[in-house]
């Protein structure tokens, strides 16, 4: 049987008795090319002459063409999807009046599909009802999080086999699925014009041959996918063999499809436009579904209406901004401006004091160093600031913008504040120290050594009279913004805390990597004269504290398996070159 044969079977084993012309639109085939096909298959004897009806025989050789199975990839977080996707996994989303992947596994069962597997990662829990609801099965991704979704597979691999691979969260119009499939294949839609969409390259018999990031006129990856016993075999030898290389863990499957192009036999299926649905973001999804955030159950957008007074058709313009290491965070705007939501990240209520933050973030609006602040929830942590347009990033090696980063220092630290929570450099340190201690002995080479001299140091800076203030310890350029009009905002309160001031000083120079000089610089635009000796090893003592802490830090994070990169170096070297340096200032009494 050649696949216009068997496109013709497959269409009439589900739909028995059409005519050449409903085939034809069915499978996209010419009349002439369905009326050939039906000759030959008449000729074998796998359809009957009259009213195009599929014999015994002609099922019989179409059952090695049979799907066995799905696996629909559910474990990713949809950062893209910010603010929602904070809350709830975007499969899960009610469109149209349907949950997403309760409407997929539907239209899979219908195509006699039963044996449907769900890959679960992120707030998996949501998904642990299908079990009982449709009688699926599930298998937990545990890398979910530093992986991409080639780890989804890696976690069934030994399912593959005659299968489909769906996303959880894509929409189709008409069921896409068949009980039969003829070989590998990758869904497609057609862009007339440019895309920035994955554009493939069709060779003959609509055989795959390369790949690229954007294209115009041009076929493009979307939807669902086949896989047939041959593809899945390769497959999973090129996962099993490359997902321990370290440029792997990035790469979503379909790159490791295309690494190997060569090696696999897939062809593109076509779908005609407005079949298959994919929503990269809410505004997406609102073009198709104009009523998604009207009933949406979602805390986000029933805290942006509460605080902001805004019906939901007002929230529009919203996309997720650059995520920090704590906390999650979206842009959006109503008829009254563009504003900023912060989601608190996982686990940050046993980290954060949001009390404390909200505390000095009300101080820092009413001394107008961040009046961008409008309200944050002191037991649940989500806050919603004005946002900056076309801001930038303060220069630290600018010396004027230098001068004013100290000014602003040196006027919250001026102010008679006084709060429940501390900050302590050394203290922190021995806290990480005792994490790392719980995974083993520290044998870093130097590590005892510079414990040591912090130790040391500490004690002759508890030794002196220092002052006592708010400090915002977290002060470095990220967190310094000029806007259009010049005007400089500190932002980000969620470490502040009575400290020593020197705490900022110390935190600016290493996360800025000033220079010795620069630091100087920065400590005579602090005192708006040059620093005494006093303060000139006060302070930079406080540069080898902030090294020494987040060196530490550093050490249990890549203990942990994250990868901190080049800061690591970073803070280790300014510890490297402070510890003892200024702990012969203050044994010798003098700067050597």
């Amino acid at each position: 049987m050649n696949s216009k044969s068997f496109e013709v079977l497959a269409v009439l084993a589900e739909q028995a008795g059409l005519t050449q012309r409903e085939i034809a639109q069915e499978t996209h085939m010419s009349l002439g090319s369905v009326s050939t096909a039906l000759t030959e298959l008449r000729r074998a004897g796998q359809v009957a002459s009259e009213a195009n009806q599929i014999t015994e025989a002609g099922r019989a050789a179409l059952e090695p063409y049979r799907v066995k199975n799905a696996v629909i990839l559910a474990a990713g977080m949809s950062t893209r999807f910010a603010p929602i996707s904070y809350e709830k996994p975007k499969g899960i989303l009610t469109v149209r009046g349907e949950v997403l992947i309760e409407r997929q596994i539907r239209q899979l069962q219908e195509a006699g599909i039963t044996d449907i597997t769900v890959v679960v990662g992120y707030k998996k829990e949501y998904f642990f009802y299908l079990e009982d609801a449709f009688g699926v099965k599930l298998v937990v991704n545990e890398e979910y999080a530093t992986r991409n979704n080639h780890s989804s597979l890696m976690a069934v691999r030994s399912i593959l086999g005659r299968t489909y691979i769906c996303s959880s969260d894509d929409y189709f119009t008409q069921n896409p699925f068949r009980s039969y499939a003829w070989k590998a294949f990758y869904a497609a839609a057609y862009s007339e014009g440019p895309t920035d969409e994955w554009c493939m390259e069709v060779g003959p018999k609509g055989r795959i041959k390369s790949v690229t990031v954007g294209g115009a006129d041009a076929w493009y990856m979307i939807g669902h996918v086949f896989f047939d016993e041959a593809f899945s075999k390769r497959f999973v030898e090129v996962l099993e063999d490359e997902y321990d290389l370290p440029q792997t863990p990035s790469k979503l499957w379909e790159e490791l499809f295309l690494d190997h192009i060569k090696d696999f036999d897939m062809v593109v299926r076509k779908y005609d436009p407005g079949v298959i649905w994919e929503f990269d973001s809410i505004e997406e999804l609102r073009a198709f579904d104009p009523l998604f955030l009207e009933n949406v159950d979602s805390e986000v957008f029933a805290n942006i209406q509460a605080v902001l007074g805004c019906p939901p058709s007002e929230i529009r313009d919203i996309y997720p901004l650059k995520q920090g290491l704590t906390n999650l965070s979206c842009h959006f705007t109503t008829d009254s401006g563009e504003y900023v939501y912060r989601h608190p990240g996982i686990g940050t209520e046993r980290l954060i004091d949001r009390a404390a933050e909200v505390a000095a973030q009300q101080v820092a609006k009413d001394l107008g160093i961040d009046d961008t602040f409008i309200f944050e929830d002191p037991d649940k942590g989500w806050k919603i600031s004005r946002f900056l347009p076309d801001c930038c990033q303060l220069d630290p090696h600018d010396d004027g913008q230098l001068a004013r980063a100290m000014q602003m220092a040196h006027r919250l630290h001026a102010e008679p504040v006084v709060m429940d929570r501390t900050f302590d450099f050394f203290q922190e340190s021995k806290r990480y120290e005792a994490a790392l201690l719980e995974k083993g002995p520290i044998d870093v080479p130097g590590y005892a050594e510079m414990a040591e001299m912090a130790a040391k140091l500490y004690e002759h800076v508890q030794a002196e009279p220092s002052k006592k203030c708010l400090t915002h310890n977290d002060f470095f350029y990220l967190n310094l913004l000029l806007d259009e009009a010049d005007d400089l905002y500190l932002i980000d309160w969620e470490y502040a805390g009575m400290s020593d001031y020197a705490n900022d000083f110390g935190t600016f120079t290493v996360t800025c990597e000033l220079s010795e000089e620069e630091a100087e610089r920065a400590l005579e635009h602090y005192f708006d004269r040059p620093p005494t000796f006093a303060e000139l090893r006060h302070n930079f003592a406080f540069v080898a504290f902030a090294g020494w802490c987040w060196y530490v830090w550093s050490l249990v994070k890549e203990a942990e398996g994250d990868n901190v990169g080049e800061w690591l170096y970073i803070y280790y070297n300014y510890a490297k070159a402070y510890l003892g340096k200024v702990l012969d200032w203050y044994e010798q009494d003098e700067r050597l």
